[in-house]
C-alpha cells in the first residue's frame, strides 16, 4: 500500500468552473436563463462564458489578477461567475448600494485591471473612480447594457457610451473565441473570488476563497438542500452577496434554470413564481417577511422551497411563511465560508409537532453540513465547548474545506480569526442545544450587557415579531447612567392597522412574556428599519441612533423618531 502515491491523472484540482461544461453537454437544449422576455440555453450560456474569459486573455488579464464587476442580478452577472475565472482571474463582485467613497475604497484595496459596471450603477462607479488619488491607476472600464430591460429605460442609451468606458460588455463578448480552452487552476488552493464583508468601512474585510473552497461548497449545498436535478431557481438573493451563496455554480452543476430579476417586491416574486414555475430561492428573513405580509398574498398552488439564512429568522415570520406554502429551510454561514456550513437538519418526527413548535425549532442554525468537518460553541477563553443546556453562550467555530484562505493585505485580522489550534473564530454567539443543535443567539457586538447580565438581543426580537402589530424589529443597547446598557427596540408597524398600539403597550407585551430585565427600556418608532442590500437590519445605524439618544435613566423612556 505504501507504495501508491498520487499521479496526476487523480490530482486534478477541485474547481466549480467544470460544471458549466458539463451542463453544455448534459443540458445544452434546456434553458439555463431567464430574464424579462430574453432567455438562453445551457449551450448559449456556456459559449458566452467561453467567449467572455477568451477576450479577458487577449487583452492580458489572467492569473492573479483581479476582475471587479457592479451589477444587478442580470444574464451578464450570472456569465461573469464563470467567465472571469475561467480567464484564470480572481472575481471581485462588490454591493451595488453601497455609496460611492466605500465602492472607492474597495477598488483601491483589491487593485482590479477591469472593472465591468451595470447600466444603472454607471454614475456610482464614474464617482468611485473620482475619488481615486492622481497617483493611482484606475481599471478599465466596461459598461454592461441592458438590451433585455422590459422597461426599456436602457436601450435609449445604446448609442451614447460614457468615453470613459473602453467598451460595452456584448462588444467584449462577440469578440472571443468560442472554441477558447478556459484556463484550469493549476492548484485548487489558487484563488477564485474575492469578497468583501457587509458593513465595510475604510478597513475592509476583503475575503479571499480557493478553487477547492468554493468547490466543496457548491457540492455541499446541492446536497444539504437535496436540490434536485433541472430546478427553476429565482435570483432574489443578490449574486454580489458571496456569489449567491455559490449557488451561481450550483445551478449549472444540476442544470437549473436562473431566473433573473433586477429589483423586486413581493407582486414581483408572486407572478414570478407563477410564470416561471419556480421551484427554489434563497432570500435572508426580511425576504420571508415581505413575502408573508404582502397585502396581495395567496397561497401558492406549488411548494416552493426557500432557503433563509444571513440573520436568525424569528420563529412567528417562519411559521406565517410557510402556511403561504413556502418550504423553508433554515442555515447559517459568512462570507468567511462561502455559502452555509450549518443548517437546521430537519428530523421526520418533527412533522407531528404543532406549527408553533416546529417554527422554534426550525428556527435554530443546527448541525454542520457534510462538507464541514467540524462546528461547535466554545468558550472563547479557554477554548472548551460549551454545556449543551441551550443557555451558556459561547462564540461559534468551525473548520473545514471551504473556510477563507483569509483577508487580502490583512495578515494580522486572518491571524485574530483563524488560531493556531486550527479552529475558525466566526464572532458569533450562541447556544448549544442538548440534542447537539446550535442556535445564534448574537453577533459579539450585539450583545447587550446590562447590569452584568449578558441579553440577546435576538431573544427579545423573537418576541416583538409574535406581536400582532409588528412588521420588523430590532433591539441594540442604548447606555444607561445606571445599568450601563439597557435594550432599546426599534419597530415598524404593519401598514393595514387600524389602531396602531402605543409604546407603553409594547413594553407591556415584552413584560408578560420575558425577564424584566430584557424588556426593552425604550421604544422607537420608524417607517422601516435600514437595511443592507442583502436584507440584513442594519444594527450599527441603530446603535448610532440609541447612542444619539443620550443615556437613558433607570426610569423607562420613551421616543418617537
Amino acid at each position: 500500500m505504501e507504495e501508491l502515491k498520487p499521479r496526476p491523472a487523480s490530482c486534478s484540482p477541485f474547481t466549480p468552473l467544470g460544471f458549466l461544461e458539463r451542463a453544455a453537454t448534459v443540458y445544452g437544449d434546456c434553458t439555463s436563463i431567464i430574464y424579462n422576455n430574453t432567455s438562453f440555453t445551457w449551450s448559449q450560456t456556456h459559449r458566452r462564458c467561453l467567449q467572455l474569459a477568451s477576450s479577458l486573455s487577449s487583452i492580458g488579464i489572467g492569473s492573479g489578477h483581479v476582475v471587479s464587476v457592479l451589477a444587478y442580478n442580470i444574464p451578464a452577472m450570472y456569465e461573469i461567475q464563470f467567465g472571469v475565472p475561467m480567464s484564470g482571474a480572481i472575481l471581485n463582485c462588490i454591493n451595488t448600494r453601497l455609496d460611492a467613497r466605500t465602492v472607492s475604497v474597495l477598488l483601491r484595496h483589491c487593485e482590479p485591471k477591469l472593472l465591468f459596471v451595470d447600466t444603472l450603477s454607471q454614475s456610482l462607479a464614474l464617482e468611485a473612480i473620482s475619488l481615486f488619488p492622481p497617483n493611482k491607476s484606475p481599471p478599465l472600464l466596461v459598461l454592461i447594457q441592458d438590451y433585455h430591460d422590459d422597461a426599456g429605460g436602457s436601450n435609449s442609451s445604446l448609442s451614447t457610451v460614457d468615453s470613459r468606458f473602453c467598451c460595452t460588455y456584448e462588444s467584449l463578448v462577440e469578440k472571443g473565441d468560442p472554441n477558447f480552452k478556459w484556463i484550469r487552476p493549476k492548484s485548487e488552493w489558487s484563488p477564485i473570488v474575492l469578497n468583501y464583508t457587509s458593513g465595510t468601512t475604510s478597513s475592509p474585510k476583503g475575503v479571499v476563497h480557493s478553487h477547492r473552497g468554493i468547490f466543496t461548497m457548491t457540492v455541499d449545498s446541492l446536497i444539504d438542500w437535496e436540490v434536485p436535478k433541472q430546478p427553476v431557481y429565482l435570483w432574489t438573493l443578490p449574486m454580489f452577496h458571496a456569489n449567491g451563496w455559490s449557488f451561481t455554480w450550483g445551478m449549472a452543476a444540476v442544470g437549473g434554470t436562473n431566473v433573473c430579476v433586477r429589483k423586486f417586491d413581493a407582486s414581483t416574486v408572486y407572478s414570478l413564481i407563477k410564470k416561471h414555475g419556480v421551484t427554489h430561492m434563497c432570500g435572508a428573513p426580511v425576504v420571508l417577511n415581505m413575502l408573508s405580509n404582502s397585502p396581495e398574498i395567496k397561497p401558492l398552488p406549488n411548494p416552493v422551497q426557500i432557503l433563509t439564512a444571513g440573520a436568525p429568522p424569528p420563529a412567528a415570520v417562519l411559521s406565517r411563511t410557510e402556511s403561504l406554502g413556502f418550504v423553508v429551510s433554515h442555515g447559517y454561514g459568512l462570507t468567511e465560508t462561502g455559502g452555509l456550513v450549518v443548517s437546521c437538519a430537519w428530523k421526520r418526527e418533527w412533522n407531528k409537532l404543532p406549527a408553533t413548535e416546529r417554527a422554534k425549532l426550525k428556527a435554530r442554525q443546527g448541525v454542520r453540513t457534510i462538507g464541514m468537518t467540524e462546528a461547535d460553541v466554545v468558550d472563547p477563553e479557554s477554548g472548551l465547548s460549551v454545556k449543551r443546556d441551550g443557555s451558556t453562550l459561547g462564540e461559534i467555530v468551525l473548520r473545514g474545506a471551504s473556510v477563507m484562505l483569509g483577508y487580502l493585505k490583512d495578515p494580522n485580522a486572518t491571524n485574530k480569526c483563524m488560531k493556531e489550534n486550527g479552529w475558525f473564530y466566526t464572532g458569533d454567539v450562541g447556544v448549544m442545544h442538548s440534542d447537539g443543535y446550535m442556535e445564534i443567539k448574537d453577533r459579539s457586538k450585539d450583545v447587550i450587557i446590562s447590569g452584568g447580565e449578558n441579553l440577546s438581543s435576538v431573544e427579545v426580537e423573537s418576541v416583538l415579531y409574535n406581536h400582532p402589530a409588528i412588521n420588523e424589529a430590532a433591539v441594540v443597547a442604548r447606555p444607561d447612567e445606571y445599568w450601563g446598557e439597557t435594550p432599546c427596540a426599534f419597530v415598524s408597524l404593519k401598514n393595514e392597522l387600524t389602531q396602531k398600539p402605543s409604546e407603553q403597550d409594547i413594553i407591556q407585551y415584552c413584560r408578560a412574556k420575558l425577564p424584566h430585565y430584557m424588556v426593552p427600556k425604550t421604544v422607537v418608532f420608524k417607517e422601516e428599519l435600514p437595511k443592507t442590500s442583502t436584507g440584513k437590519i442594519q444594527k450599527f445605524a441603530l446603535r448610532d441612533m440609541a447612542k444619539a439618544l443620550g443615556p437613558s435613566s433607570s426610569s423607562s423612556r420613551l421616543s418617537r423618531m
